[in-house]
């Protein structure tokens, strides 16, 4: 289980788009897919590409599930061991203010969220 470098943005930005890298490594799209995807979305919602309501539409619209990850301990669970937990299958994990693919027990962002707490799953 580990924390691997990926930043899926043409241009090499980190800032913002967490969800757009997180989708695209998630679905197998590329980002300007998503990206555009999910402003069509947004603007179909009145509201941001990046709004969790926004990109939860387009993967339920894609088939995939959401599950949310029992608060029994709120703020002790991580990305690092929900990919302990699953060592098997592709997630998409939602923090509520970052958005993280994890594949096989290893996850892929452009910064270590490992460290972050995930309040959903995406399967």
């Amino acid at each position: 289980m580990a924390y691997i470098h990926l930043n899926l943005n043409p241009m090499n930005k980190y800032v913002g788009d967490c969800t757009i890298r997180a989708i695209s490594l998630l679905t197998n799209k590329t980002w300007d897919e998503i990206y555009s995807s999910l402003c069509s979305y947004g603007f179909h919602e009145c509201d941001m590409p990046s709004s969790n309501t926004v990109w939860g539409k387009y993967l339920s619209d894609l088939g995939y599930q959401r599950r949310i990850i029992p608060n029994h301990c709120p703020y002790c669970y991580t990305v690092k061991e929900f990919c302990q937990d699953h060592p098997i299958g592709i997630f998409l994990l939602g923090t509520g203010s970052h958005v993280v693919t994890v594949i096989d027990g290893d996850y892929y962002d452009a910064w270590n969220s490992g460290d972050q707490v995930p309040i959903e799953y995406w399967f």
